[in-house]
């Protein structure tokens, strides 16, 4: 079995890298995140052209039909460069949820191509995510809510008739807000037994989204820190050289390493569909978190506490991690999912799990 990216993906990964590395320059950050929505529709506009808002949308509908496995790659990019933008919930997590709901062809007529050129900004809400990104600037919302008889059921409210209260966050670029309307028969796409499938599936392909993004963080502080250490200079000599200061930045290389590879495992489980994606996903999330926080740690170490100002890049990557650590699920939801599975009758346990 192979277990390398093909050529074509790694293309793709290497030319949205060269993308945002232009246009998502940390000066250019700044500039946005001081700006009364947090976002910046010039920046929209060119991620659109290059054909990102349309990776996961069908062919028919206009889009490229890319995979989770493709979306493994694209997340740590977005994640390396810290977009000021909720681009994995309208490019990744909606179509996948568009697609599944039965009985939906209209909904999809009308929102996956627009999704796919980029004219139209979707968020998504529910249970295990209540504070959503970008509702502001949404056009579409996706929500998951109980109804008063218990009942698991999915909305979809136009932009235009939403109500929110925003919310505060420390990453100034993660526009946060909670819906504070009741929703009813006019908007509810699907009720009942049919919705759980769709919350769940939901639910594992935005942790892993995060995950990803999490990952390229902890790339991206690790790189930073480096350079840092390789410049600042104690006793005539550069403090990358002094042994202590390696041991941190080895620490930050392990849990990379180490994380890396289960992320792509969660991304295979969500191509196949697998009966314990939800354990891979957790667990992907859990690894990719700690790797990001002990890149931020570490960072701040060697950076000697100057990491948290705001002259220094650091401190943006350092706050998006920290604030995407309990996006769509937290570590005692994901511990919690992670521990069912590991101690259930049919846990995939052992070298033959691995890859079945």
């Amino acid at each position: 079995m192979d277990f390398t990216f093909t050529e074509d993906q790694l293309a793709l990964r290497d030319s949205v890298s060269r993308f945002l590395m232009n246009e998502a320059a940390p000066e250019l950050l700044r500039e946005i995140w001081e700006t009364g929505g947090g976002r910046s529709p010039e920046l929209r506009a060119k991620i659109a052209a290059q054909g990102m808002t349309g990776l996961s949308v069908p062919e028919a509908y206009g889009g490229l039909g890319m995979s989770d496995i493709d979306w493994a790659l694209i997340t740590e990019e977005i994640g390396y460069y810290a977009i000021p933008d909720s681009l994995a919930d309208t490019a990744c997590v909606a179509p996948a949820l568009l697609r599944a709901v039965p009985d939906a062809e209209a909904l999809r007529g009308e929102w996956l191509p627009k999704i796919a050129d980029g004219s139209a900004r979707v968020a998504v809400e529910h249970p295990v995510n209540p504070w959503v990104a970008d509702v502001h600037l949404a056009d579409l919302v996706l929500a998951f809510r109980a109804a008063g008889d218990g009942a698991l059921e999915l909305h979809a409210v136009r932009g235009a008739d939403l109500h929110h209260s925003a919310l505060g966050s420390i990453d100034a670029s993660r526009r946060l807000a909670v819906l504070s309307q009741p929703l009813g028969a006019s908007t509810r796409l699907l009720r009942g037994a049919a919705v759980q499938p769709l919350a769940d599936a939901t639910v594992d392909r935005a942790a892993f989204a995060v995950a990803g993004q999490l990952v390229g963080l902890a790339q991206r502080m690790l790189d930073l820190s480096v350079d840092y250490v390789a410049q600042r200079k104690q006793f005539g000599r550069p403090i990358g050289s002094f042994q202590a200061v390696k041991h941190h930045l080895a620490d930050v290389v392990t849990r990379i390493e180490f994380a890396r590879p289960v992320l792509y495992r969660a991304a295979l489980a969500l191509q196949r569909d697998d009966r314990h994606r939800a354990a891979f996903v957790s667990h992907a999330k859990l690894a990719c978190a700690d790797a990001a926080w002990t890149a931020a740690r570490k960072g701040i170490q060697v950076h000697g506490a100057s990491g948290y100002t705001w002259e220094v890049d650091l401190q943006m990557f350092m706050k998006r991690a920290w604030a995407l650590d309990a996006a769509w699920g937290d570590r005692a939801f994901h511990k919690a999912r992670l521990g069912a599975t590991l101690f259930g009758d049919e846990a995939p346990l052992g070298p033959a799990a691995t890859l079945y």
